[in-house]
């Protein structure tokens, strides 16, 4: 299974979301991070991949990097320039590490030198880390930081973004003593920018414009910069000129309404923290969306729990994520989440038939006998042969039904709403009208028989007849339910339990009659050639009778 579902009311959940706010980084894209350029105002990019190489926690084995995707993009290019040897020639040895999250966007590593210095790499966003960095590094020099640098390199930095490059500023500081972990970060020299490719998914695209068609907005919540979020929302199809789009900053500074005011029209929120993730999936349900939301960091359990339906990451999310969420996403695609709405929708849209079939079938029995007692009549139907006809001609076509394949037509038609009820939209009156269709051909069944076939003041006959077409048209009735489009378009077939249900339901009710044992126990007698072409007859036409409505409703909605 690509989605595990932890919570049973998200399958309906899932028929209602109306907003997917996915993460980019493995989702959207396949986490296949390559570098693809590095920029500095040295001759070469030694430096910049060797400090990238020192600020890792990747492991290469001499067969496979090991790692988290983007820290093994830095280490492969690093080792595949060779400074990955001259870091080892240098005998360096780690002594602490301030790892990365989302709040600080920096991770940093102390190691010492072989001469007995230390040397402190830091990467990390490039808007952040330039506040930290006093010099810039050109041709092994460390040349103090003016505006012309900091100018040229948000320029860069822009460029690069644009390109839907996810950039990483390096740094580094070289120092006789041990800095702590506050000193660290601070009086940096800036070594150079490296911007790593990370391929779209090919299915995401697809998935995206399907969510639109299916009147669902995709949105892109990324800790990247708004640049490359853009340019990568902006290939997928989720972001489009006239969208509105946020950062952390701006969502900082706005009040709770003002966010709830902007979000609808936004479809990219870039540089967030998880409590931005957090006010933004309330900003949505405020608005009354139904909100589906994912996420893979201990940091993530809060929105991943506010959310309508919570999508933990299955490979690369924590157990705190997974714990807080309503359904984990086993191979980290937006596509799967896509799937798991559309198979939530068709579990949902099932689950109506079954209950549109049950409701209707029961009218039928209810008003067979009230029909007969109003009118004064002999009872049409004995107890036991009511039980009989629930067992037989609800349970089994009922269950068939929630088998049913899910309609290609599932993603065309707008989500859901949670206020709307099974039988709204007009369904109440027609399963309503059904039934009493079902009811009345029972009771032109059982007037028939006594009438025609009966003796004086017997009843079997009759009661037989409406016996079988209660059963029978019920069974019949069932592939009308299938779908709201013609019989004869969709077919009886399809659904292979549903066929052996019918199969299985009409011998067991012929053996019934047929049988002279279960016939005694049953109250019923064998029926002739002529009672049995009238019990086909009217069995049948519900088909007819609900095509006429069904061709009624479809030029109604024309």
């Amino acid at each position: 299974k690509k989605a595990v579902i932890r919570r049973l009311p998200v399958v309906e959940t899932l028929g209602c979301a109306d907003v997917i706010c996915s993460d980019k980084t493995g989702t959207l894209t396949k986490n296949e991070m390559k570098v693809v350029k590095c920029f500095g105002f040295s001759k070469n990019d030694d430096e910049i991949l060797k400090t990238g190489a020192l600020c890792n926690n990747t492991v290469y084995d001499g067969k496979v990097f090991k790692g988290e995707a983007t820290e093994k993009a830095l280490f492969e290019a690093a080792y595949n320039e060779g400074t990955v040897s001259e870091i080892e020639k240098e005998v360096y040895s780690r002594i602490y590490e301030i790892p990365f999250n989302s709040e600080r966007k920096l991770m940093t590593v102390v190691h010492r030198k072989e001469s007995g210095k230390y040397i402190t790499s830091v990467k990390g966003a490039f808007d952040v880390l330039i506040n930290k960095c006093d010099a810039v590094l050109i041709n092994g020099k460390m040349v103090p930081m003016d505006e012309r640098y900091k100018i040229r390199l948000a320029e860069e930095n822009r460029d690069m973004a644009k390109k839907a490059l996810r950039v990483l500023g390096v740094a580094m500081k070289e120092t006789k003593e041990l800095p702590d972990k506050v000193e660290a970060e601070k009086g940096l020299t800036l070594v150079g920018l490296v911007g790593l490719m990370d391929p779209p998914r090919e299915e995401a695209k697809e998935s995206v414009a399907l969510c639109k068609k299916a009147g669902i907005r995709p949105v892109m919540i990324t800790g990247d910069h708004i640049l490359t979020a853009l340019a990568v929302a902006g290939e997928l199809g989720i972001y489009r000129e006239n969208d509105l789009y946020l950062t952390g900053n701006e969502i900082e500074d706005m009040t709770d309404d003002e966010l709830k005011k902007r979000v609808p029209f936004c479809t990219v929120f870039a540089r967030v923290s998880p409590f931005h993730k957090l006010r933004i999936v309330e900003a949505y349900k405020n608005n009354g969306s139904i909100v589906a939301m994912t996420g893979d960091g201990v940091n993530d359990a809060p929105a991943l729990k506010a959310a309508h339906i919570g999508c933990a990451m299955g490979l690369n999310g924590t157990d705190v994520a997974k714990g807080a969420a309503d359904m984990v996403i086993m191979d980290d695609n937006f596509a799967t989440i896509v799937e798991a709405v559309r198979e939530g929708r068709g579990i949902y849209r099932n689950i109506k038939k079954a209950v549109h079939f049950l409701v209707s079938s029961n009218i039928g029995e209810v008003i067979t006998i009230f029909a007969a007692m109003l009118f004064g009549w002999s009872v049409p139907l004995l107890p036991i042969q009511l039980l009989w006809v629930n067992l037989v001609t609800d349970a089994l076509p009922a269950i068939a039904l929630s088998f049913e394949k899910t309609d290609d037509d599932i993603m065309t038609i707008p989500p859901l709403k949670t206020e709307t009820s099974m039988f709204s939209n007009g369904q109440g009156l027609k399963i309503a009208l059904e039934g009493i269709m079902i009811g009345m051909l029972a009771l032109i069944a059982f007037g028939t028989g006594h009438i025609y076939f009966d003796a004086p003041y017997e009843h079997i006959t009759g009661r037989t007849m409406a016996f079988a077409v209660l059963s029978i048209s019920q069974l019949v009735h069932v592939f009308n339910v299938r779908s709201e489009r013609s019989i004869f378009k969709t077919g009886a077939g399809g659904n292979s339990l549903l066929v052996i249900a019918f199969v299985i339901g009409i011998i067991m009710q012929v053996s019934v009659i047929t049988i002279p044992l279960f016939a005694s126990v049953f109250g019923v007698t064998v029926l002739g050639f002529n009672e049995w072409l009238i019990v086909a007859l009217l069995s049948l036409s519900p088909i007819l009778i609900v095509e006429i409505e069904k061709l009624f409703l479809k030029r109604g909605d024309s």
